[in-house]
């Protein structure tokens, strides 16, 4: 049988296609392990650059978690299922950039999954919501904290309230997603970001993406000053150095990471 999730590399790009496509390719915990495994792999390779995480098939990302897994399920039991470190929040604070290549469906655990992500890239047929209340839930992968941020607390509200789903140019013209194009130009326009970002510095994208999580939990007074210093930490590495003589001698960079 293949893996619940399938990691490929190309270029210094991981690609993370979550596999259960007759499932839609809802979270389950072999999902949320080894994706956890593949990440603590990708996290230590000097080789990566950048994940892509996707779904495998033409209808869904990942449509939501599995139900099947909640049934029976005591007040107890799904704490300790939501014990951390949960993927969502291990993917927001991964160190080097996450893109989510949003194929299709992308509901409750799905759609709080991409939002965890760095940036959302969706396909014309996408289709994004959290649908919990229709099953008496709420979100609870983050999606009342992370959607509101994203979106504003009133779209937020209509989305978690009514549970409707969404087309791909709404999710774009709120905010959710940062791109859409065709269907078919989806993994060629992602894979291409995605290597443009892979060929920069890997120490500086690094910071840059620190710098900018870190506006989601500082107020603005402090985050500038917490930018200052980390654009000041920059100068203190190699890669600065080569950035500056590279662009003087007109040539191209060759980053070294440090």
């Amino acid at each position: 049988m293949e893996k619940a999730v399938l990691l490929v590399r190309d270029d210094r790009v991981a690609v993370l296609t979550i596999n259960r496509p007759t499932k839609l390719n809802a979270l389950n915990n072999e999902v949320r392990n080894l994706t956890l495994q593949y990440l603590r792999e990708i996290e230590n390779d000097d080789s990566i650059g950048v994940v892509v995480v996707t779904g495998a098939g033409e209808k869904a990302f990942v449509a939501g978690a599995d139900i099947q897994e909640f049934e029976g399920r005591s007040p107890f039991d799904q704490r300790e299922a939501l014990r951390f470190p949960r993927l969502y929040d291990i993917m927001a604070n991964f160190p080097k950039p996450v893109i989510a290549m949003i194929n299709g469906f992308c509901l409750g655990g799905g759609c709080e999954l991409s939002m965890s992500c760095d940036i959302r890239i969706a396909s014309d047929r996408a289709k994004m919501g959290q649908p919990e209340i229709n099953l008496g839930l709420i979100p609870g992968g983050g999606g009342s904290q992370r959607l509101p941020r994203l979106v504003g607390l009133g779209r937020a509200m209509k989305m978690i309230l009514t549970g409707d789903m969404i087309g791909a140019e709404e999710a774009a013209r709120i905010g959710l997603v940062d791109e859409v194009v065709p269907h078919e130009e989806l993994r060629e326009k992602t894979l291409a970001m995605a290597k443009k970002i892979a060929s920069k510095s890997p120490l500086t994208v690094r910071v840059a993406k620190e710098a900018m999580r870190a506006s989601e939990r500082m107020p603005i007074e402090e985050g500038i000053l917490y930018e200052r210093d980390l654009f000041c930490l920059c100068f203190s590495t190699e890669d600065k150095k080569e950035g500056v003589e590279a662009f003087l001698g007109k040539r191209r960079a060759e980053w070294k990471g440090r």
